[in-house]
């Protein structure tokens, strides 16, 4: 039937969508830890350089604190976006998921009523209880 086969169609096309979800989910997931392995190591040369007595450092050293600094804050900045934005992008799928949740159910409605079965009232034949019949003895 085609209402069949749209509905179907319509669940193939939700199994896309959950899995294109999935590999976005994925990519996020990977460019949130590089973020978090970046900044990490940006880190942990800051410390090495902050670590030395400010008297010591020489100018270039100091350019490099000030650069490291910078980098981090723009890593942070970066993540913060990207954090915000998959928080954007899990709004509007739960709200996706809310419309589709609502057509499927309003597709589903009249398949059902088509291939519901009769009532169990109509499928249970209405049998008169059994009378016996007396019938006259016969004397032989």
């Amino acid at each position: 039937m085609p209402e069949e086969i749209e509905l179907e169609m319509a669940k193939i096309q939700r199994l896309r969508e959950v899995l294109v979800r999935r590999e976005s989910e994925l990519r996020f997931m990977m460019d949130d830890i590089q973020l978090c392995k970046d900044i990490m190591n940006l880190k942990q040369e800051l410390q090495s350089l902050v670590a030395i007595p400010e008297k010591e450092k020489t100018k270039m050293e100091k350019q490099r604190e000030d650069e490291l600094i910078q980098k981090i804050h723009r890593l942070v900045q970066k993540r913060d976006f990207l954090v915000d934005d998959a928080e954007v992008e899990r709004l509007r799928e739960k709200e996706e998921d809310r419309e589709m949740a609502e057509f499927l159910r309003t597709k589903l409605k009249p398949i059902d009523k088509a291939t519901q079965s009769p009532p169990s009232e109509f499928l249970i034949s209405k049998k008169k209880p059994r009378t016996k019949v007396k019938t006259p003895k016969t004397a032989d």
